[in-house]
């Protein structure tokens, strides 16, 4: 036998633990050479575990939902083993993303011997499920139920409610409403007015965190604008078609968004700083960050020096990010630093919001949804394509002056956009 030991990588130097999430395999079953075994969740990243070595699964030390640190031992392949052959797997802890309850005790049924035992997280899942230890098939040690044989069995239909829940959703209301986990405790009589307790993950809590840092540290306030949207419009139009043969990606809104900001940085340069102690930090360079929605949670990754890509280059880039996070795949560096902040609320319809700075930044542009709407040229009412912008800032360094001017730089490169060729 040759055991080769599977361990939590290396996380980044502000992060001191990590959680286990779901393991894709189970103890007894075979595994290839940089297989995913479990991805583990910081408060940053999701990081993914392969397979140090191909073999057969046969321990897992730390279950799903176990809080864990740097280089700790989780798992055990034996690289000579065959499937089935397997050391008893760890009681994984409950999930994340499990209703926040007391575990009960080791469930069995009477007259069994093997299956019949569930372990206590199981037990727990089996509780919330309305199902009976025997109806599934243990896969732990003396033929044990554990949590992942009742979630395979749940997902695969394989076992069947023994009575029906008091506090089960009711006929007519839609659970696509409420978060894809486990239902109430049966305990809970909640009728026709369902409820579920979910911890946060750890990227939603340090995003939550952040944000209450923000609002605490920063002397934020917010300055408007509009802006015609018609000439980035007939461009992109003009272009498209060139321009998605030459460079395999489309022209989308936020690359002229993210070149006229750093133009406006360029003309004031406070806007790009940042706050250390008492001390103002000018920065030299354009790092701009692209708020992205992820399944956990807002992140966002940077555009490095930004000032020095082309269109197509930041174009790219942006779908990179927006793959990665859909994935769960952004890594730290990724998403370490950033002078400045774009947030893109008009993807999802917005009309108006109030960014909240990224600190240590000190300012950061909200862009919304463009809509055709009313205004006055010369005189004359005429339809045009509006959207407004928002950019909060800090005004401990940030004086109105700079920041109102600011903006309309941005308004004046995106209503003009040979602005940002002569760079005037």
């Amino acid at each position: 036998m040759a055991i080769v030991e599977v361990k939590v990588p290396q996380l980044s130097e502000s992060v001191a633990e990590a959680t286990m999430l779901t393991w894709k395999k189970k103890a007894g079953e075979a595994v290839a050479v940089d297989e995913i075994l479990i991805e583990i969740e910081t408060d940053k990243v999701v990081l993914e575990v392969p397979a140090p070595s191909a073999g057969v699964l046969t321990e897992i030390v730390q279950g799903d939902g176990a809080t864990v640190v740097a280089d700790q031992l989780i798992a055990k392949i034996d690289t000579e083993g065959k499937a089935g052959a397997a050391a008893p797997a760890a009681a994984p802890a409950v999930a994340a993303s499990a209703p926040v309850a007391a575990a009960p005790a080791p469930v069995a049924a009477a007259g069994g011997s093997r299956g019949d035992v569930a372990m206590p997280a199981a037990a727990k899942l089996l509780a919330e499920n309305n199902l009976s230890a025997s109806a599934v098939a243990g896969s732990g040690k003396d033929g044990r139920v554990t949590k992942g044989d009742v979630l395979s069995a749940v997902a695969g239909g394989a076992a069947k409610a023994a009575v029906a829940a008091p506090s089960a959703i009711p006929t007519g209301v839609p659970t696509k409403a409420l978060p894809q986990v486990s239902a109430p405790a049966a305990k809970e009589d909640l009728g026709d007015r369902p409820e579920q307790r979910v911890p946060m993950s750890r990227l939603r809590a340090r995003v939550a965190e952040r944000l209450l840092q923000s609002q605490s540290t920063n002397a934020i306030l917010t300055t408007f604008n509009e802006v015609n949207m018609a000439p980035v419009m007939d461009m992109r139009k003009k272009f498209q078609d060139t321009f998605t043969k030459e460079h395999g990606v489309k022209i989308g809104f936020m690359s002229f968004f993210v070149k006229a900001a750093v133009h406006a940085l360029k003309k004031y340069p406070v806007l790009n700083a940042s706050v250390d102690g008492n001390d103002i930090v000018y920065h030299g360079y354009f790092d701009i960050g692209i708020a992205v929605g992820s399944p956990r949670g807002l992140v966002v990754p940077i555009l490095r020096n930004a000032d020095q890509m082309s269109f197509a280059d930041i174009e790219k880039k942006i779908a990179e990010f927006g793959k990665k996070a859909a994935e769960g795949k952004l890594g730290i560096e990724e998403m370490t630093g950033g002078t400045f902040s774009i947030s893109n609320g008009g993807t999802f319809g917005s009309m108006m919001s109030t960014p909240i700075i990224n600190p240590p930044q000190s300012a950061i542009l909200g862009v919304h949804a463009t809509k055709d709407r009313a205004v006055v040229e010369n005189g004359q009412i005429v339809v045009r394509p509006m959207n407004y912008l928002a950019m909060s800032y800090d005004h401990r360094i940030i004086d109105g002056r700079e920041a109102v001017l600011g903006l309309v730089a941005m308004k004046d490169a995106l209503e003009d956009p040979s602005r940002l060729l002569f760079d005037i």
